[in-house]
């Protein structure tokens, strides 16, 4: 019975994917993120994540959402998420270095932003967060 169950419910997850609804939902969200609206941004996030688990750029903005909510935890994990569907994926690097530093994990940001300016050396958000956690460390 609970193999049953669990085909079942993996048939209805892959039926529910929809690529198309996934980006409705990212621009959802987007939209209440300007707004200032972050619960509401995550919620729709989440079910862009659902229609299209997938697609890194809703991870992305999802781990921005959760370090404006100062949620550094599930922040980290969406941005390695980010990090695991796409290894060269800068923006999910700085996002992991903003997490780390508000973290106060200043060791792992540095290493963070470092492979994010590797990968784009004039990447900015990068750039800027290595300054900043190098401020932090040197005060």
């Amino acid at each position: 019975m609970n193999s049953t169950v669990k085909a079942k419910n993996k048939y209805d997850a892959q039926q529910y994917i929809n690529p198309e609804k996934a980006v409705e939902h990212k621009n959802a969200g987007n939209e209440k993120y300007k707004a200032g609206d972050f619960p509401g941004a995550i919620k729709e996030f989440e079910e862009g994540i659902k229609r299209d688990p997938m697609n890194k750029d809703i991870y992305s903005n999802r781990c921005m959402t959760f370090i404006k909510l100062m949620e550094p935890v599930q922040a980290l994990k969406d941005a390695e998420k980010c990090l695991e569907l796409d290894p060269k994926f800068v923006k999910g690097l700085a996002k992991k270095g903003a997490c780390h530093h508000l973290l106060k994990e200043y060791h792992k940001a540095m290493r963070a932003y470092e492979q994010g300016l590797e990968i784009d050396p004039s990447h900015k958000e990068c750039q800027e967060g290595k300054a900043k956690t190098l401020y932090a460390i040197n005060s």
